[in-house]
Order: structure tokens, then C-alpha cells, then sequence
């Protein structure tokens, strides 16, 4: 099954590499329709089942703060709702993967440099504010599935004050910021247990193709996104207080979808590829 799936996600990517590059040079504020169906088309192969709870913000600018689990954790968004992600430095030296998030205009973030961070927040402010929904993986790293490791609020400042109308050229009087929690509770229709959750997790010392390849091996997880309420931050707001509420809200959406109080996503996904190759070409 592995073997299968490996070929169809290559398939996949090869064809629409061209497409999305060269939408990214003659019309890049549309590039993230690619990566979205892109997405979608993926969790399908990987038998990834979403269930969204809640619905995004219409407000803009929008940044989401969200929990992180593993990679698929940007499969799932990404399929989710167009977006953008801000990932550390080493991420766009990753072979093939960095290119494939530099398409999908990731925007890279050098942790150990904290002068960098400034600079990271003024070109996070310009997406925001050409009306881009940007996803910052608050906790800073990847955790085990069993927590949510404490938010960050360097960024969430930085990106407040470069937004404000003191800050950079064009810039908003507030940004919104929306909690989304990202939680995998169910495997094939059966409940992952706790001593299970490491499984589908990836941190530490874990590699990427080892780990890709047991999700293709043994099937993807069913993942529930829950979205929290959006929040304004202005040039006077607190960011440990956003960073702080945010990571609270994020925490509680999380344990209720591993406790089983989110919705179960339907049993089948089959068709909806169909779906989306048709409203693709329709």
C-alpha cells in the first residue's frame, strides 16, 4: 500500500509543481489556490479524514495561532483554507521540502537570531496586510500529542507593533489573531490512545521520511481542526496576554477533540476528490 501511495503523492506533486510556479511569477496574490487543492488532493491519497469545528475568521488581517503535532499538521491546515505558514530557517534547507514551501511562500524564521525577529514580523505584517491568512505554530516546535507546550509571543509582538499604524508603510490599526487547534483522535475509526498519539506525533529525533512512510503504510489519521475566537490586537495590546488566552482556548479545543467531543468525520472520503477535480475544471 506504501509503495502505492508514495506514487500517487509524487504524481501529484510533479504535475502541479509547473502550474503553481508559474502562477507564483505572473499572479503571485493567487498562489495559494494550488497549494489548497494540492492539499486536499493529498489528505485523500493519505486517507487523512478533516472535521472542522468552527469556521475561520472573515476578519483581515488574520493571523492564525495554532498547536503543532507533526508535518501533516500543514497537510491538514493547508486543505482546511488557503494559507501560508511561518517556519524556522532550517525547514528551507530541507532537500525538496523547502522548495515546496518556498511555493507555497512560506515565510522562514532564523530562531537563534533573536534581532532577526523584527525583520520576520515586518514581512509577516506585509502578507497580512495584502490580505493573506498566515498560519505561526505558537509553541515553537513539535510536542508528542499529550500537551500543548506554552505559547511564544515574540512573533505575536513583533507582528502587532510592525502592524500598527506606527509600524510599517500601509499597515492596520489591529490585526486579528485566531486560535486553531490541530488534534488527531481517531485511526481507522477506532480511538488513538494516549500511548498511541507518539505515533502519529513527529518531534524530537524523528525523520521525516521514516515517519512519511509509516503514515502511507498504516493510513493517515482522522484530524480535527477546531477554530477559536478571533481576537484584535492593537498597538496597545498586550502580547503575553494574546499569547497566554490563545494558548488556554487552544489547549481546551484540543483535549475536547481527543476526549471524543468533537464530531466523528464522515466513515468514507471516497468522492471527494472527484469533487474538487470537478470544481477544479467546472
Amino acid at each position: 500500500m506504501a509503495p502505492v501511495t508514495a506514487s500517487a503523492v509524487i504524481a501529484l506533486t510533479l504535475f502541479l509543481l509547473p502550474f503553481q510556479y508559474a502562477v507564483l511569477k505572473l499572479a503571485p496574490h493567487r498562489g495559494g489556490a494550488i497549494p489548497h487543492f494540492y492539499h486536499r488532493a493529498a489528505c485523500f491519497i493519505l486517507g487523512i479524514r478533516r472535521v472542522d469545528v468552527g469556521a475561520l475568521a472573515t476578519q483581515r488581517p488574520l493571523l492564525l495561532l495554532a498547536n503543532h503535532v507533526s508535518w501533516l499538521d500543514i497537510v491538514v491546515l493547508s486543505a482546511a483554507m488557503p494559507v501560508s505558514f511561518v517556519a524556522k530557517s532550517e525547514v528551507g534547507a530541507w532537500p525538496g521540502i523547502g522548495f515546496l514551501a518556498r511555493l507555497q511562500r512560506t515565510i522562514f524564521v532564523d530562531r537563534a537570531r533573536r534581532t532577526a525577529t523584527r525583520g520576520t514580523a515586518r514581512d509577516i505584517a506585509a502578507r497580512l496586510n495584502a490580505g493573506d491568512a498566515m498560519v505561526l505554530f505558537a509553541e515553537g516546535t513539535s510536542s508528542d500529542h499529550n500537551r500543548v507546550l506554552p505559547f511564544r509571543s515574540a512573533l505575536i509582538g513583533a507582528a502587532r507593533e510592525a502592524l500598527s499604524l506606527e509600524g510599517a508603510e500601509g499597515g492596520s490599526a489591529e490585526v486579528f489573531v485566531q486560535p486553531v487547534s490541530i488534534a488527531y483522535p481517531r485511526r481507522h475509526g477506532l480511538p488513538v490512545l494516549r500511548r498511541e498519539r507518539p505515533d502519529i506525533a513527529w518531534y524530537g529525533g524523528m525523520t521525516l521520511p521514516n515517519h512519511l512512510w509509516n503514515i502511507m503504510k498504516f493510513g493517515g489519521p482522522e484530524a480535527v481542526v477546531s477554530f477559536g475566537r478571533p481576537m484584535a490586537v492593537t498597538a496597545e495590546t498586550d502580547r503575553k496576554d494574546i499569547a497566554r488566552r490563545a494558548e488556554a482556548e487552544v489547549r481546551a479545543m484540543t483535549l475536547r477533540a481527543l476526549r471524543g467531543e468533537a464530531p466523528s468525520a464522515p466513515a468514507e472520503p471516497s468522492g471527494e476528490l472527484a469533487i474538487l477535480l470537478e470544481a477544479q475544471t467546472g
